[in-house]
């Protein structure tokens, strides 16, 4: 199978049926040497996504704000108050009681992304699903692992 056919599957699959339409044509894969599996998808010199052993997609928040377009990608994700948007902002995590919406789609473990004003402000790995981040109150919702301010870059919200 083809590589840019089996991502355009990958994202389908994990971000729903028509988010591949949003990934560039031109896109560079980097291979590994010892296995010959995509390692890591790039654009124009930026880092899209990389693929895991587990079949999953660890994306980067400049390839989510891409994705976003697609309605059905917000299902995936989880928007957070003004309490909690500076600290997720640095790379904290986010605790259920910041949440003000969460998506239908978000499992255990799944890669979820983080909304402040309808913009990805940060990504992380889900540590609840979406049923019991709307039930509980307490402990965290999402282990973010790539924000914003990590990036030394200067935001605009």
């Amino acid at each position: 199978m083809e590589h840019f056919v089996k991502l355009q599957q990958s994202l389908d699959a994990l971000f729903g049926i028509g988010s591949s339409k949003y990934l560039p044509k031109d896109i560079e894969i980097d291979f590994s040497r010892k296995t010959g599996r995509i390692r890591t998808v790039s654009h124009k010199g930026k880092l899209l996504c990389t693929l895991r052993i587990n079949g999953s997609l660890a994306i980067s928040i400049d390839f989510a704000q891409t994705l976003f377009q697609n309605k059905k990608f917000r299902d995936n994700c989880i928007e957070i108050n003004n309490d909690a948007a500076p600290f997720v902002m640095q790379g904290r995590s986010v605790f259920c009681k910041h949440v003000v919406w969460c998506g239908k789609n978000i499992r255990v473990g799944a890669d979820t992304p983080i909304l402040f004003e309808n913009q990805i402000i940060a990504i992380g790995k889900a540590i609840l699903s979406s049923e019991m981040i709307s039930d509980f109150e307490r402990g965290v919702a999402v282990k973010v692992r790539d924000s914003l301010k990590s990036r030394n870059e200067e935001i605009v919200v």
